[in-house]
């Protein structure tokens, strides 16, 4: 692995969390990590609730089947993305953004010390369902994920996934 990429390969899911609270200058890092991803024609459709309270954090986490970590996190993001904001008004170039996003917004957690992990919220309706109504979200303002965030309470190794497998050059 190349030292030079060394954030990359330290982030990893991280599930299990200490009992102590993510700063709101450490939040507002991440956020400006996440924000700074490139988007079609710059339309930067994201739209992020930062979400701190417990009751909220465990009634998200009970509608994501893979998500119990959220409950215990010391912060819930929820990304979401602005249709009306959305290059072509596209769901495909929104979903391409947000992930973008969301990707940064891991390497920087992972940079700051902080363990992340990604929780899937689109396409499935009965997520997206329960997340907007739990957060009131606008009808155009799709939540597309939701990431745990906080001290980490377990430690990963960097690994790179690597495979020349799934690399084609010049043609299939």
């Amino acid at each position: 692995m190349n030292p030079n990429l060394a954030s990359l390969f330290r982030r990893r899911s991280i599930r299990h969390y200490q009992n102590r609270p993510v700063g709101d200058a450490i939040v507002k890092d991440m956020l400006e990590a996440a924000m700074a991803a490139p988007s079609a024609c710059c339309k930067d459709p994201w739209e992020f609730v930062v979400i701190r309270d417990p009751e909220t954090l465990a009634e998200i986490a009970s509608a994501l089947p893979n998500g119990p970590m959220l409950a215990k996190a010391g912060v819930g993001f929820i990304v979401c993305g602005n249709m009306e904001r959305a290059h072509d008004g596209a769901l495909s170039y929104m979903l391409q953004d947000c992930s973008a996003a969301i990707e940064n917004l891991l390497v920087a957690a992972s940079s700051l010390g902080l363990g992340a992990c990604w929780l899937g919220v689109h396409p499935r309706e009965d997520r997206i369902a329960h997340v907007s109504r739990t957060l009131g979200l606008p009808a155009h303002v799709l939540p597309v994920s939701a990431i745990a965030v906080g001290w980490p309470g377990e430690d990963k190794e960097a690994r790179t996934r690597y495979s020349a497998d799934f690399v084609h050059h010049d043609a299939w």
